[in-house]
């Protein structure tokens, strides 16, 4: 593959939380060490700030982590008190929302974990993370296992986390067991559905190797097994009570074509091509095909009307978008995303024995990528996700490039912003669209009322961006995963086109219990991500509560430094 020009030119608002610096009016965001600001009222203004009314230039009023207040044009006519932070010409917006985030805690730190996964998303100007019930250990099942993923949560994490549950056989028909699931506070259930056997299995059979599980996961999806369209019609019954989602990744064995037409060569495990025909767009057809069997009961007067059902990571944009269109004609209540991945590489790309770039389902053809592009911007895929599903590297196989041995997910959790906007800019995506897909609608999926968009009333959790400035993403770039192993670093030159680079500087993170606080000041290059600390729902979201005054925080945090 050619070495990537990357123009991810925005963002990445490596983050500040209320208001954390002392300002006098007005004044622009101070260059100094990072530092606690005691007011909890103060004014944002922006010549851009997106809003769901469209792009205004005015001024937000914030008190008390929430927004109280939004003013237009000549705002400094009404101003009366707070402290105003200028921003000029960089742009306002609700924080980024990523409701499909895999970090792996309990159970399995090494991989990502609470305390770096969060960072990372604070670093990339998200707000809100609703974390997916497996690849932890144990997965979210049960009231019991969601019990631990609080408990480990607890002040180890650096922006709002919210979790799903997960509907499997062992649960589906058990009524109880899932109201009780929903009541403990999980947003929602994630399900999936998928076939016993794979094509994988096959190819392990031609190429001698031991067989792994058909979801390609080397370990840690055990207590998550399948599900199949009954186990789904039951589950959307019990969340219909509650007005909640079910989320489904939609790929189940249709036929195992061109098997008998395989050789030893065509199914080389470090052939990008190899693996691509183990998870053919069919199986997503198929999947979903039997998914809207049941679907036509959130219809309007159906027996699970109040239930929604969700598809996650969509990658076939041929086949199985046309299924989907046909079901919201129909009135069925259903929406669908898919991930930056999918939007920003094809399979013609991706070099042999380069594993970073294995996911399932998988990345497919440009033409393929062209057509998510025109149905994200036409409105019929709904919105976007990282699907942040991290390993140790070892799981990533670089060392010999096996493809269907690899761990199968991808890391680009800090870096969804500049990613989307980068290569939306050729399609002419606007800053409202951005906040509609990364803000506006997961809010709504996940059920998070007061937040999604800078609106009177809502939490303030805001980001602030410069668009126009350009950035280097290489090997000196500051990365807060784990394990800097992504397909965005797949180069170690990833050059900015007609800007000169400048680099990240580092996260300054004074956090005390639970409560965050980051600033990010460089040289006339800046991001600040603001995040209101208001209590919400008992456990549906893990906040970053205050448990201290501001000047014990600014204390605490004199004495540690």
């Amino acid at each position: 593959m050619d070495v990537l020009k990357w123009r991810l030119l925005p963002l990445l608002p490596l983050l500040a939380s209320l208001l954390f610096y002392y300002i006098k009016n007005p004044l622009k965001p101070s260059q100094s060490e990072c530092s606690l600001l005691a007011h909890n009222h103060f004014w944002i203004s922006s010549k851009r700030i997106v809003t769901p009314k469209g792009l205004i230039s005015g001024a937000v009023e914030v008190k008390g982590g929430n927004i109280i207040l939004i003013l237009e044009e000549d705002w400094q006519g009404n101003f009366k008190t707070g402290q105003v932070i200028d921003y000029g010409d960089a742009v306002v917006m609700p924080g980024l929302i990523d409701v499909h985030v895999h970090l792996d805690d309990p159970g399995r730190e090494e991989w990502e974990g609470f305390p770096s996964g969060t960072r990372a998303a604070a670093a990339g100007g998200l707000t809100t993370l609703v974390d997916m019930p497996l690849n932890s250990f144990p997965s979210t099942v049960s009231e019991e296992t969601f019990e631990l993923k609080i408990k480990a949560a607890d002040k180890r994490i650096h922006v709002d986390v919210g979790f799903w549950g997960g509907l499997v056989p062992e649960n589906a028909f058990n009524r109880s067991a899932l109201e009780g699931l929903l009541k403990a506070g999980v947003l929602g259930l994630k399900a999936r559905v998928f076939a016993l056997f794979s094509l994988f299995y096959f190819l392990n059979l031609l190429l001698r190797e031991e067989h792994q599980s058909s979801f390609m996961c080397p370990s840690g999806i055990n207590d998550f097994p399948m599900t199949n369209a009954v186990h789904i019609k039951e589950g959307l019954s019990v969340l219909a009570k509650y007005k909640r989602p079910l989320l489904v990744h939609a790929e189940i064995q249709h036929e195992l074509e061109g098997i008998l037409e395989l050789d030893d060569s065509a199914v080389d495990p470090r052939y990008y091509s190899t693996y691509l025909k183990t998870r053919p767009a069919s199986w997503e057809e198929a999947a979903i095909r039997e998914l809207l069997t049941v679907t036509n009961g959130t219809r309007t007067g159906g027996r699970a009307e109040g239930a929604h059902l969700h598809i996650v990571h969509l990658s076939d944009a041929r086949s199985s978008l046309e299924l989907i269109k046909e079901a919201k004609r129909n009135g069925d209540s259903i929406t669908v995303e898919t991930c930056t991945h999918y939007l920003a590489f094809s399979a013609e790309e991706i070099q042999d024995g380069d594993t970073r770039f294995k996911c399932a389902p998988p990345i497919r053809d440009s033409a393929n990528k062209e057509t998510l592009w025109e149905a994200l911007m036409g409105g019929h895929i709904d919105l976007l996700s990282s699907d942040h599903s991290p390993s140790v590297p070892e799981l990533k196989r670089l060392d010999d490039g096996n493809f269907l041995k690899a761990w199968g997910g991808i890391s680009s959790l800090q870096f969804v912003l500049p990613v989307t906007w980068t290569y939306g800019r050729k399609y002419g995506i606007t800053l409202e669209q951005l906040a509609s897909w990364w803000s506006e609608k997961p809010a709504k999926l996940a059920g998070l009322d007061l937040k999604g968009a800078i609106a009177i009333g809502n939490h303030a959790d805001i980001v602030v961006w410069e668009p126009e400035v350009e950035f280097v993403l290489n090997d000196t770039h500051p990365v807060y995963i784990k394990h800097p192993v992504s397909v965005l670093m797949a180069h170690k030159h990833c050059w900015c086109l007609g800007s000169s680079a400048r680099d990240y500087p580092n996260l300054c993170d004074r956090s005390v219990d639970q409560s965050r606080h980051f600033q990010a000041i460089d040289e006339g290059f800046w991001f600040l991500l603001l995040i209101g600390c208001i209590v919400q729902w008992k456990m549906y979201v893990v906040k970053c509560l205050p448990a201290k005054t501001e000047a014990e925080k600014i204390e605490e945090i004199m004495l540690e430094t």
